[in-house]
């Protein structure tokens, strides 16, 4: 198994309908790729910057299907966010391998 995590901070003024659009399209569009078997989303306590900061996490099979997010999907799916939120968040990408 291997987790996909997105850390995002977004700025406070678009902060509510950032996180509804998440809820509601981004992370029904990565799941409807079928390349995840699970995710989950999480806030952080207490972030170390302004703003609200998340984790998205998504868990694929194996590799494969990661790799195959990230080519064929990631780039049109980062590229809805963009659209309809530029430069209102930050966002950074780690993948990890589930041990236990």
């Amino acid at each position: 198994m291997v987790l996909y995590s997105v850390t995002v901070n977004v700025a406070d003024e678009v902060h509510e309908e950032w996180l509804q659009w998440m809820r509601e399209v981004h992370v029904p569009d990565v799941m409807n790729t079928g390349c995840f078997v699970s995710n989950k989303i999480m806030r952080l306590k207490d972030p170390i910057q302004d703003g609200n900061t998340y984790s998205f996490q998504y868990f694929a099979e194996n590799d494969e299907k990661l790799a195959h997010y990230l080519e064929v999907y990631a780039p049109a799916l980062r590229a809805d966010v963009d659209s309809k939120f530029a430069n209102q968040y930050l966002a950074f990408r780690t993948i990890l391998d589930v041990i236990e």
